[in-house]
C-alpha cells in the first residue's frame, strides 16, 4: 500500500474495532514474519515445502522422533532469538485500551505474550514448552536444547535455512547415530507441547475458544490464509451469525468471501497506525505524522 492507502485502511480497521468493541482478534504465522519466523504458505495459500511431521506418527516412530528433533535442534535458535514484532505490540496496545475482547493465536511462538498480551488462548499450544508423554511433566524447550547440544555436539553449530515453527531444512545423514533427549523425571518420550498436523486441539481448549466467538460482536483476522480448518471455522461461526469480519493479510483467505473488510497489507506496519488513530498511549509518540 502507498502511505494514503495505508492511512485510509487503518482508518478504516479503527473504525470497524470502534464500531465492534467486544471483536475477537485471531492470528496466524503471517503476524510473526517480521520476527523472522517463516510462514507455511505463499500469498495464493499454497502449502511451501514438504509435508509436516504429523502427531500419530511422531508418537509411534522413534525414527520420526529423531528426525524432528534433529531439525529442531538446529532451528531452534531462530525461534529462541525471534522478538514482537510492531504488529504484536499494537495488538497488545490495542488490547490494554478495551479495543477488542480476546486474542486467539494459531502461532506457538509465544510472541503475543511477549509483547504485552494478557489472556492469550494459543490455539496450538507454545513451542517453548516441551512435555513428556509418558508422565506429563512439562519442561522448557531452552533446557531441553542444553541436552540435545550435549548429546549431539557434532549438531551444535550446524547452519541451515530456517522453516516454521522451529524447525531447518536438514535432513542429517546418520539418524541412527542422533541422541534423543529423554525426561529428567521418568526417561519417558519428550514432545514439543504442541498440537500437531494430524491431531485435534484438546477439547477444553477448543470449547474456550468458541465460546469467546459465541461472546464476540466481529471477528478480525490478523496474518493467516485461514486454510487450516481450525482457523477458519471461526470465520464460518462469524458469518453464520451475522457478524462482520475484517482481515488484514497479504494474499489469498479460504474466507475471502465472507471477509466485509478486506486489507492487504503487513500487520507491522498497519496495527499500529491502528492503535494510534484509537489512542492507545504507548504508541502515539512513536507513529509516523
Amino acid at each position: 500500500m502507498a502511505d494514503s492507502e495505508l492511512h485510509d485502511g487503518a482508518r478504516a480497521l479503527a473504525q470497524f474495532l470502534e464500531r465492534h468493541p467486544r471483536a475477537l482478534v485471531l492470528t496466524g504465522a503471517g503476524l510473526s514474519t517480521a520476527s523472522g519466523i517463516p510462514d507455511y504458505r505463499d500469498r495464493d495459500g499454497t502449502r511451501r515445502g514438504r509435508l509436516p511431521i504429523q502427531g500419530p506418527e511422531f508418537r509411534r516412530s522413534v525414527d520420526i522422533q529423531r528426525r524432528y528433533w534433529a531439525r529442531s535442534m538446529v532451528g531452534w535458535p531462530v525461534m529462541a532469538r525471534a522478538a514482537p514484532n510492531a504488529g504484536h505490540r499494537a495488538l497488545a496496545a490495542l488490547g490494554r485500551h478495551g479495543r477488542f475482547a480476546h486474542l486467539l493465536t494459531q502461532n506457538v511462538d509465544g510472541l503475543h505474550q511477549r509483547a504485552g498480551s494478557h489472556d492469550v488462548l494459543e490455539l496450538h499450544g507454545n513451542v517453548h514448552s516441551v512435555v513428556c508423554l509418558h508422565c506429563k511433566q512439562q519442561l522448557s524447550r531452552a533446557f531441553v536444547q542444553t541436552l540435545l547440544e550435549e548429546a549431539n555436539p557434532d549438531l551444535a553449530n550446524v547452519l541451515a535455512a530456517p522453516l516454521p515453527d522451529g524447525d531447518a531444512a536438514i535432513e542429517p545423514d546418520a539418524l541412527e547415530d542422533f541422541h534423543l533427549p529423554f525426561c529428567v523425571h521418568c526417561g519417558g518420550t519428550l514432545s514439543p507441547d504442541v498440537v500437531f498436523f494430524g491431531d485435534g486441539i484438546p477439547p477444553t481448549r477448543t470449547a474456550s475458544a468458541l465460546a469467546r466467538m459465541a461472546a464476540a460482536d466481529a471477528l478480525l483476522v490478523v496474518g493467516s490464509s485461514l486454510m487450516v480448518y481450525s482457523g477458519f471455522r471461526f470465520c464460518r461461526m462469524a458469518a453464520e451469525a451475522g457478524k462482520p469480519i475484517a482481515a488484514v493479510n497479504l494474499g489469498r483467505t479460504r474466507a475471502d468471501d465472507m471477509i466485509a473488510l478486506k486489507l492487504e497489507e503487513s500487520a507491522e506496519r498497519l496495527l499500529p497506525r491502528v492503535a494510534g488513530l484509537l489512542r492507545a498511549e504507548e504508541l502515539e509518540e512513536s507513529l509516523p505524522p
